[in-house]
């Protein structure tokens, strides 16, 4: 892990989280709690409807084999806890989340002996699949299963009142956010799968967490704390799975208990707008701070969830929509998408997933993404993951070669870059948007970061503005989708292309002063996966303040 080269990094970084996140660590790692493997409670017969789940793709390949985060993997060469394997592979490979994935009705047995083969080769409380955010993860996985109609043994069913007990002691209040989200999650499932006091004692547990953390975690414009896309469809999912698993057990609610499962109804209408409006016109998501494809279900599948639970499709976004709790916006004009970051980089006491992309944005002309940030491959601790998060890996501005916000090891952020001054703009020729930050006031001559983009039928305009004092070197990078390259024309402009047939698709200006290369660099649509791409950079070097211009140009029609 990288660490805090100075006190003061260490202090930026620790001073905005929240008490229970220091002790409830320091409690966590002394901790040791016996598993408690008393018989199980009984199981609660359902006396409402199990509507099909979210699915994603089927991440096991063969009766004892997987691919997760595009690596294989097989339990008979490496068994339950592969050495070498990065951590996030060991976490997916404790999930099961085949059990629900696409056509898993024709991989059943597959699945039946798959978890008789984590019971025997897993004791209780050993290991990584017993981190607490991997056993939430298994135990709504393995019920989700069981609602389906699928025959839990009599081992199984006595594994899952012993992985819950044991959770219940490791609930996970030293990282709050979507972890503890997802333990309390598990606790309502089994709560409501079994009966009797214990199982009431987990159900009263799970949702008295739930009532606390879905108001601070679901923002007033539909999205998640964690300004993620990525995390935020992950939300939604756990939301959609709420509403299931209530009206699954209705009898099992009463009082305050199905006051609080009517109020996730109420969440999922605009948190599915938001989805949609922090998705591209190729059906995913948008990649700032930490987001990648092939991690959550699809927009589009958790859309088709939402209906199966009596939910109507999210209305369309406004052309001109600026989301001011999460901080994003998005502008849709003639054949183009621009989705924007102009907003904090996440919650004070939880930034484990930003990135250092304020004022980034990405952009799609008919439906292909043209304008990207560089994705995310990677998790854990090293210089890639660094890379990733930093300024440079997005298509923003960045001043003296530091990072708008002080991102550092693999979850930590420093200094926060603070954004002001946000106004929309329309008019009968272009939509605007405005911002700026103060991620680069601690420099000398305390400069500020302005951008405005302004989108019409024609094309982009983005103006980067730096004030303050003192000399500066700005470098703005335009970082280009899959299949798409860049080539320079007369006059010091340059050509976007089709990398495939090398059809022209836009043409950009850039201001004469400035100096501008184009440079190889890699976009990441999912972990494990890292794709040739360009960048265009342009330089500018000089005394604050000073302005900036590029044009985008493509054809009206």
């Amino acid at each position: 892990m990288l660490r805090p080269s100075t006190p003061g990094l260490y202090w930026r970084t620790v001073r905005h989280l929240r008490p229970v996140q220091i002790y409830g660590r320091i409690l966590f790692r002394l901790a040791r709690p016996r598993p408690q493997t008393a018989p199980a409670p009984l199981p609660r017969t359902p006396t409402g409807v199990w509507r099909a789940p979210a699915r994603r793709a089927a991440s096991m390949t063969g009766p004892r084999s997987f691919r997760f985060l595009n690596l294989d993997g097989d339990l008979d060469h490496f068994g339950w806890s592969p050495a070498g394997q990065d951590k996030l592979w060991l976490y997916n490979q404790h999930y099961f989340d085949d059990l629900n994935a696409i056509e898993a009705p024709a991989r059943a047995e597959w699945h039946q002996s798959l978890i008789e083969d984590w019971i025997a080769h897993n004791p209780p409380g050993a290991g990584d699949g017993w981190e607490p955010y991997p056993t939430s993860l298994r135990i709504v996985n393995w019920l989700k299963w069981a609602l389906a109609g699928n025959r839990l043994s009599g081992a199984a069913v006595h594994s899952l009142a012993v992985q819950t007990r044991w959770l219940m002691r490791r609930l996970e209040w030293h990282l709050l956010g979507n972890h503890l989200f997802v333990n309390a999650k598990a606790l309502v499932f089994a709560g409501l799968f079994f009966e009797g006091p214990e199982a009431r004692a987990w159900l009263t547990r799970g949702l008295s967490i739930l009532r606390r953390e879905a108001p601070e975690q679901i923002l007033a414009d539909g999205g998640q704390f964690e300004l993620s896309p990525m995390y935020h469809a992950l939300a939604l999912e756990d939301v959609l799975d709420l509403i299931n698993v209530a009206r699954c057990f209705p009898d099992a609610l009463s009082g305050d208990a199905a006051a609080q499962a009517g109020a996730w109804s109420r969440l999922a209408g605009p948190m599915q707008v938001w989805l949609r409006a922090l998705s591209h016109p190729d059906g995913e998501v948008a990649f700032f701070n930490d987001s990648a494809i092939g991690v959550a279900p699809s927009p589009a599948e958790l859309e088709r969830y939402a209906m199966t639970l009596g939910f109507p499709p999210p209305p369309a976004v406004p052309p001109l929509t600026l989301f001011e709790p999460s901080g994003y916006a998005r502008i849709d004009r003639g054949r183009a998408s621009l989705i924007a970051d102009v907003g904090r980089v996440g919650p004070d006491y939880l930034p484990g997933h930003a990135h250092a992309d304020t004022l980034s944005f990405e952009l799609s002309l008919d439906g292909r993404r043209l304008v990207v940030n560089s994705g995310t491959s990677v998790y854990g601790s090293g210089e890639e993951r660094l890379r990733q998060r930093g300024t440079a890996a997005h298509s923003t501005l960045m001043l003296d070669a530091v990072n708008s916000s002080e991102v550092w090891g693999g979850f930590r952020v420093g200094r926060r870059a603070s954004v002001f001054d946000v106004r929309t703009l329309e008019t009968s020729s272009a939509f605007e948007l405005e911002a700026a930050h103060d991620g680069y006031a601690h420099l000398a001559g305390r400069p500020i970061h302005r951008r405005r983009w302004s989108l019409s039928d024609s094309g982009l305009t983005v103006v980067d503005e730096v004030s303050g004092a003192g000399t500066h070197e700005a470098a703005i990078h335009f970082h280009f989708g899959p299949d798409v390259g860049v080539e320079a024309a007369a006059g010091g402009a340059f050509r976007i292309i089709d990398a495939n047939d090398g059809r022209e698709l836009a043409v950009v200006t850039i201001d004469p002063a400035a100096d501008a290369a184009v440079i190889p660099t890699t976009w990441h649509p999912g972990f494990g996966l890292s794709r040739p791409a360009s960048c265009l950079r342009i330089g500018r070097s000089g005394p604050a303040p000073y302005r900036h211009t590029t044009v985008f140009r493509w054809s009206s029609v």
